[in-house]
């Protein structure tokens, strides 16, 4: 059951724009949380993240085992090569660094059949893909103030309740700021998560989603938590006025917390391919996101837009990494990204 306790705003920072007054602060208590079968045998996690690629693997792999079952390196394996990337939504650019850099290597090493060139290209995609690679630290703020953000239905509300529970199993207290007050159903969906997990969620009905992350972030303070999830709206980059909305919500938890929110989770699904890279543009020219969450792996062939996401934080002088990566619904398939892992994931 839920204990529900109702409280008075904070006044917010007469240099911030006064949200709405009244907010309830709703904590979820330690619920019992079902136990799973022990019996129930887990796969590894490189089984599982082979199964969650399984259809970029098939529309990746299945070209590529065919293009690399031997003959000559010429002009024609390139040019198909190009079109099998291209159609693995890799994108134009990152196609083109990878080729470039395959035929160097081809030319440094002489290599001359194309069985040779499926190690060889496993090893241009991972050099892509190592600077994304980046774990996300959470010791050196207390709290440690997590805002996330993207587009309506990429997954930001189900990927709080993961995140919730990975940081639980590292030994961290955590409290869930359920901001996205326009959509009831994203308000109730964390309170099950936070039932789930044995987490604090402070929601409201209706009212400012900047008053409900401001009461958040003030009452981890005081109750000491390790972390602070705070949910927001979903909203497209080209929604101005949305936009201007998230920015407020930046600048108050930054009024609460001086130096929060210390990361900005742009949360993207993979199955939208190449408007991934125009997402990432948008929400990093406006808020300056600091770390990428690539949800529903599992269901898309379009994994590697991974790569043009590589490309164009690369391009952009500072690459923003890839945290998380999430393959499947499984409370547990929300895992760090390796490049290592998903390179070889993919090719073998």
């Amino acid at each position: 059951m839920f204990n529900i306790f109702k409280k008075k705003s904070q006044t917010l920072p007469e240099s911030i724009e006064t949200p709405a007054p009244a907010v309830t602060t709703t904590f979820t208590s330690a619920a019992e949380v079902a136990a799973t079968p022990e019996a129930q045998v887990k796969q590894s996690f490189t089984e599982r993240l082979k199964q969650g690629l399984a259809k970029t693997r098939s529309q990746l792999g299945a070209q590529l085992n065919s293009l690399f079952g031997g003959g000559k390196i010429d002009a024609e394996t390139y040019e198909e090569l190009e079109t099998i990337l291209l159609t693995s939504d890799i994108g134009v650019a990152a196609t083109q660094k990878l080729l470039d850099n395959l035929k160097k290597r081809v030319k440094q090493e002489n290599l001359e059949d194309t069985s040779a060139l499926k190690n060889a290209l496993k090893a241009e995609l991972l050099a892509v893909l190592s600077p994304l690679q980046a774990p996300l630290q959470t010791n050196n703020h207390a709290p440690f103030v997590i805002m996330l953000t993207g587009v309506n239905g990429a997954g930001k509300t189900t990927t709080i309740g993961k995140l919730a529970k990975l940081f639980q199993s590292q030994g961290k207290s955590v409290l869930i700021a359920a901001g996205d007050t326009f959509r009831a159903a994203a308000r109730e969906q964390l309170q099950v998560w936070g039932e789930r997990n044995n987490v604090h969620v402070i929601a409201s009905e209706g009212g400012d989603p900047a008053a409900v992350i401001f009461d958040a972030v003030n009452s981890a303070i005081a109750k000491k938590i390790d972390i602070v999830i705070a949910d927001t709206a979903g909203r497209l980059p080209t929604q101005m006025h949305l936009m201007d909305e998230i920015k407020k919500v930046q600048r108050v938890i930054n009024k609460a917390y001086p130096g929060a929110p210390h990361e900005i989770l742009l949360v993207i699904d993979a199955n939208t391919g190449q408007n991934a890279v125009s997402q990432v543009k948008a929400f990093d020219d406006a808020l300056g996101v600091t770390g990428l969450v690539l949800s529903k792996l599992d269901g898309t062939a379009k994994g590697g837009v991974i790569a043009a996401i590589a490309h164009e934080t690369e391009a952009r002088s500072r690459p923003i990494p890839i945290r998380y990566i999430g393959i499947g619904e499984a409370i547990d398939d929300l895992r760090p990204f390796s490049a290592q892992e998903f390179t070889d994931a993919l090719f073998d």
